[in-house]
């Protein structure tokens, strides 16, 4: 993409964003899914990744992703509508790598985030979530591989950068696009970011929606 489609791109973004985003529904199951009539964008990540920080950070809402210490707080897929009309709609996922949870509440997730992620034809990209301030960890290798078995191309996105100083945080960009290159379902462009500073937040609405509408 050139430079000016992608400013326009990027400008069209701020502005969708910054008009209607609602909340949806949510399907602990997937037969309370919505109908696939319109694309998807899926977030998933890590419990405490800072998922609903992101999500709020990127429609610019102070709480349209209820933010919370509570590890594995999301435990439905959560799903928002983006436009007016319905352009397209992000989808809030489960965190993973919880400790606390009983396993068969987390066996019950892992099996909601598989099928949805196998079955969904109207889903267009899944944006990964890792931590800057620990890397790609086991966790989220687990999700990388189900995405790749799965054929969902997805995104990886930084977050937290803004903890992280700057040359750690080159360490973890070098060591976390080597790491996607390995992954046949990774794009290789990386996204860095920090919700609480906006740093990379207009790239990343820019590219979600490039996305749904690609």
């Amino acid at each position: 993409m050139d430079e000016d489609a992608s400013g326009d791109l990027a400008k069209r973004a701020g502005k969708l964003f910054s008009g209607r985003v609602d909340f949806l529904k949510s399907a602990p199951e997937l037969k309370f899914l919505p109908d696939p009539e319109v694309p998807e964008i899926a977030f998933c990540g890590r419990s405490n990744v800072g998922k609903s920080s992101l999500l709020n950070a990127l429609t610019g809402r102070k709480a349209i992703a209820r933010t919370s210490v509570t590890p594995g707080r999301t435990q439905e897929l959560n799903f928002f509508e983006v436009g007016e009309p319905t352009l397209f709609r992000l989808v809030d996922m489960p965190g993973y790598g919880f400790a606390k949870a009983p396993p068969k509440l987390v066996e019950k997730w892992r099996r909601l985030v598989r099928d949805y992620l196998r079955g969904r034809q109207v889903l267009k990209r899944t944006l990964v979530l890792v931590d800057a301030r620990h890397g790609v960890k086991p966790v989220d290798l687990e999700m990388m591989q189900m995405l790749d078995e799965a054929a969902a191309v997805y995104r990886v996105v930084l977050t937290k950068a803004d903890k992280v100083k700057a040359s750690e945080l080159a360490e973890v960009i070098a060591a976390t696009e080597t790491e996607a290159r390995k992954h046949p379902a990774a794009y290789p462009e990386l996204h860095v970011t920090s919700s609480e500073k906006k740093m990379g937040i207009d790239a990343l609405r820019a590219a979600v929606l490039g996305d749904a509408l690609g």
